[in-house]
């Protein structure tokens, strides 16, 4: 469900005054994106947790929203998610490895091909978590879930020339772990 930005504030003024349904539209277009979000940052086990968190805290706290020329519902939505991350990471500390163990949630696929991208996603997992933290976010947030430079830069609080940067880097940075990881990264 792709909705402009203009319908998306609409659907949260209607949230804002206590409509259900909008807020679940909202849900709707959001919870992938930052399901994705938080999966790449986090235990596989803590996932559905800390997206529930979010939603619920969204659910508490949309009334403080307040459209701005240059913040969309969208990026203040995924600098809700990084906070909430970070302040998981400030809370459980020991529990701050990622684990690479990946769900199945195809039912009809070809086994082979699911083991296939289950060994990709796992190496992908694998070396993102090994680049330094702005690298890793740089990095889910443009290719995980799609944003725009623009869109990260106010998440991270970032001008979107150093976003340009990070994200060179940290291509660069996953480019060489990959190569360290056995994993010819020009097919």
């Amino acid at each position: 469900m792709d909705l402009s930005d203009k319908e998306i504030e609409a659907l949260v003024v209607k949230s804002q005054n206590g409509d259900k349904e909008a807020f679940a539209k909202i849900y709707d277009i959001y919870v992938t994106p930052i399901y994705q979000y938080i999966f790449y940052k986090v235990n596989p086990n803590e996932v559905e947790d800390l997206t529930e968190a979010l939603f619920l805290k969204l659910w508490k706290n949309i009334g403080k929203y307040k459209k701005r020329k240059n913040i969309t519902f969208k990026s203040w939505l995924f600098r809700i998610a990084h906070n909430l991350v970070v302040d998981h990471y400030r809370l459980y500390r020991e529990h701050s490895s990622l684990e690479l163990c990946i769900p199945d949630t195809k039912k009809e696929a070809d086994p082979i091909k699911l083991a296939q991208d289950s060994l990709n996603i796992n190496r992908l997992k694998s070396a993102i978590s090994k680049l330094k933290p702005n690298y890793q976010q740089v990095l889910i947030l443009k290719f995980i879930n799609d944003l725009s430079n623009t869109e990260i830069s106010k998440i991270v609080k970032k001008s979107e020339g150093s976003i340009r940067i990070l994200q060179f880097r940290a291509l660069k940075a996953l480019k060489t772990e990959l190569e360290h990881m056995g994993i010819n990264t020009y097919e």
